[in-house]
């Protein structure tokens, strides 16, 4: 059950206002939902920014007036000058990547944007990434569809004790952290991967110096920072990577990220106190999609799904950080309602609605059948694997309403596509977006 959402009114609050507002932009299905665009355009109203999950192992598409970019490790409130961007201290901090994408945004002339990294964010080492290449080639079949990015190599790492937390690469004893760290990885190349060159204690510890003095002058105490801002009433804006159905214990297990996705990790990857994250807006999508490996029981395939997916998204529904064509499907309303349950929802946002006109009918999955039996109720383990979609059909509105900002605007069988959602997933859908753009969203009272 959602809480009772606020008025935009109450989002949309001038910067420093006394009145504090945390709000989190996460998303309630497999990722990829649009939450890169509602972010830059909730930062406007935001003296923070904060990533405080995951790393560049997904990109969040933003367009606006500096052009089209896929953001992987940077907060998507960059484009927004006087808004504080900060890596939170439960991402994976890729420090290659975020050197590249300020390289990125300085060549296309935009503004120097203001931002901070926890000194708690641990770094994704290369070995991570190696080692994530290895072990997917390792698994085959049985692969867990890795971006590849090192992410679960890095938080493996984390929680053995074995990372790299940021203020630790200015340790007077970090030569020696690095040679212990390259026995137990060494032994695990020799073990598993006997192909694979074994790494070199110095040439880790050179990275990890060099690593040092780029990031020094961004590096924040981000509790200090945070527990400041609270204090001042500031406007908070916490950006989710992927979504619910991707998060490590509450996701279709295993085939998750290695991090949490849920709003309510927002206080611990950001500092922040939990009872100050006052709203949750889910990313959904008005069709399914997904990357990666895993069940995914609404999946369409052939013309019916190279059709979707060309028309999906600002350019088709493709990877924004791998390239890989998104696997396509019709909306789930039981995957959705469980994933805008668990990330303690206040009001969604519907996305890519604008997508569907084509369509003379929309199947919607109302529920599942497993074993003979159906059922409303998001299942864990291999019951999801045997689930099959149990479907209803609505008309559709067979017109394009890409860019319409006004709920009276739409089409009247829109409307009602909108309402049988909202209906099915028991939570209020105060957000449209029909198109990419900044201006391309309908906001209901």
């Amino acid at each position: 059950m959602c809480r009772v959402p606020m008025g935009k009114s109450d989002v949309f609050k001038r910067k420093g206002t006394s009145s504090i507002m945390i709000t989190a932009i996460v998303g309630g299905n497999w990722g990829d939902e649009g939450k890169g665009k509602l972010t830059d355009v909730f930062a406007a109203d935001a003296d923070y920014v904060i990533r405080f999950q995951g790393g560049a192992n997904a990109g969040h598409t933003i367009i606006n007036q500096y052009g089209k970019y896929a953001l992987h490790i940077l907060p998507s409130g960059v484009f927004q000058e006087g808004t504080v961007n900060i890596i939170g201290a439960g991402a994976a901090f890729n420090a290659d990547a975020f050197k590249k994408e300020l390289e990125m945004l300085k060549e296309h002339n935009v503004p120097t944007p203001n931002i901070r990294i926890s000194d708690r964010a641990q770094l994704v080492m290369p070995y991570h990434i190696l080692f994530d290449k290895l072990e997917e080639k390792r698994l085959g079949k049985h692969s867990f569809g890795s971006t590849q990015s090192g992410i679960a190599p890095h938080y493996a790492d984390k929680a053995m004790k074995i990372g790299f937390q940021l203020a630790e690469l200015y340790n007077e004893n970090l030569a020696e952290k690095v040679e212990r760290v390259c026995i137990i990885k060494n032994a695990t190349i020799a073990g598993l991967y006997p192909d694979a060159e074994p790494l070199k204690p110095e040439e880790i510890l050179a990275y990890l110096k060099d690593v040092a003095a780029f990031i020094k002058p961004y590096l924040c105490n981000m509790a200090e920072l945070m527990h400041e801002a609270v204090k001042s009433g500031k406007n908070i804006l916490l950006e989710g990577q992927l979504g619910a159905l991707r998060d490590i214990t509450n996701g279709i297990y295993p085939m998750t990220t290695s991090s949490s996705t849920l709003a309510g990790y927002g206080a611990v990857g950001a500092c922040l106190p939990p009872h100050e994250i006052k709203r949750v807006i889910t990313v959904v999508k008005a069709y399914s999609s997904c990357v990666g490996a895993g069940p995914f029981t609404t999946e369409i395939f052939g013309d019916e799904a190279d059709t979707l997916r060309r028309r999906g998204g600002s350019d088709g529904e493709f990877g924004a950080t791998t390239g890989r064509p998104r696997r396509m499907g019709w909306f789930d309303a039981v995957a959705t309602k469980y994933g805008v349950a668990v990330q303690g929802t206040t009001d969604v946002a519907l996305s890519l609605i604008d997508v569907l006109g084509y369509l003379d009918e929309i199947p919607v999955c109302v529920a599942y059948e497993i074993d003979g039996e159906r059922t409303t109720e998001f299942p864990s383990g291999d019951r999801l694997d045997r689930a099959k979609p149990v479907y209803e059909k609505v008309p559709g509105w067979k017109c394009d309403i890409y860019g319409v900002t006004e709920w009276d605007q739409l089409p009247q069988a829109a409307k009602d596509y909108v309402s049988y959602i909202e209906k099915l997933i028991d939570c209020p859908i105060t957000m449209i977006s029909t198109g990419p753009d900044r201006k391309h969203m309908i906001y209901r009272k």
